[in-house]
């Protein structure tokens, strides 16, 4: 069956075909009656404007860039995956598409300069906030539009809109959790120190213990985000001293709270019951690894929501400002806490 045709709309509504392009196009030139009559004939027909086509008369192609990182082994969080599913479903019902291309190893910067130059995207969402990260930067430069999922840790005084997840007030609060069921070795496994994701995440258990006067000496560790690196680090803080051996583990990730259940179970030690562990991220992982893994929960469809309304104040006319906002993280609690 031939698709129906713009012409096949204006016999239809019993408008000429100027009118049912600015019906699709600059609906405000349309008295409402007029307007009405050629959408329900839009709505009968099936009727798809062709895009192609409408891209080169407005200059945009409604579609958002976002660069995909490669996938790191030895992981066991995909918080990313949930993150860009929560991204493409809103930003659909804003009328946009997200442009999903992946990263040049040798020039991070290549697939942005690419889409920019071929008018291919109106807009990226940078996820890589890192410090030394050099795209929002360079996309600054370039007066290219963008929001960030993430703090601009390096520049606060960055005017671009962002939204990030307050990651010391969900493991504030998971440590307290911990706290209050009675323990007081909590230990914390985090990241390298030159991740600013972890160090906040480091403040917030920083902030739980001293908060009700206990000592953190000799309960924390920096690692890489592996299972592995979890494994080593929570076997190293178990066995470093007897008089200061944790009860409880607070993690920056998933990945590194899996090391430490993987350690529990080659000592025959019961998660849970002999020792508490906490993630973060609320991982597939976490919801169905045995007893179930209490972790923290990033609202990430909300941080969706609110990035695409800063997508949809960049390409406005006139420009709305918008502010970075900060999410506060929940604790879903499981067996092994």
């Amino acid at each position: 069956m031939t698709p129906p045709t713009l012409a096949d709309v204006a016999e239809r509504a019993g408008v000429s075909r100027q009118t049912v392009s600015n019906a699709v196009n600059n609906p405000d030139l349309l008295r409402a009656d007029t307007l009405e009559r050629v959408q329900q004939a839009i709505d009968e027909l099936g009727y798809l404007p062709n895009r192609a086509a409408r891209n080169l008369r407005t200059r945009t192609s409604q579609l958002i860039g976002l660069r995909l990182s490669p996938v790191l082994e030895g992981t066991a969080t995909a918080v990313m995956d949930r993150f860009v599913h929560a991204l493409v479903w809103t930003s659909k019902e804003a009328g946009y598409h997200v442009l999903l291309f992946s990263q040049d190893e040798e020039d991070p910067l290549q697939g942005y300069d690419d889409l920019l130059r071929s008018t291919a995207v109106d807009a990226f969402v940078v996820t890589d906030t890192y410090l030394g990260n050099p795209q929002a930067a360079w996309l600054r430069r370039r007066r290219a539009p963008f929001v960030s999922f993430g703090r601009p840790w390096d520049d606060p005084d960055a005017k671009h809109p962002w939204v990030d997840v307050d990651g010391a007030a969900g493991t504030e609060e998971a440590t307290r959790h911990l706290l209050d069921r009675g323990h007081e070795l909590v230990a914390w496994i985090g990241w390298r120190k030159d991740s600013w994701i972890g160090e906040d995440r480091r403040s917030g258990w920083l902030r739980a213990m001293h908060g009700r006067g206990l000592s953190t000496t000799g309960l924390a560790s920096r690692v890489e985000d592996t299972v592995s690196s979890g494994r080593d680090a929570s076997a190293h803080l178990l066995d470093a001293d007897p008089a200061r051996r944790p009860t409880a583990f607070v993690c920056a990730s998933d990945t590194l709270a899996m090391g430490v259940l993987g350690t529990l179970a080659t000592r025959g030690l019961y998660p849970g019951r002999d020792i508490a562990v906490v993630g973060f991220d609320d991982s597939q992982v976490a919801q169905v690894v045995h007893p179930g893994l209490t972790s923290v929960r990033q609202p990430l469809e909300e941080a969706a929501r609110l990035l695409v309304v800063g997508l949809e104040s960049l390409l406005s006319a006139p420009l709305s400002p918008v502010e970075g906002r900060l999410l506060t993280p929940s604790l879903v609690v499981r067996g092994s806490s």
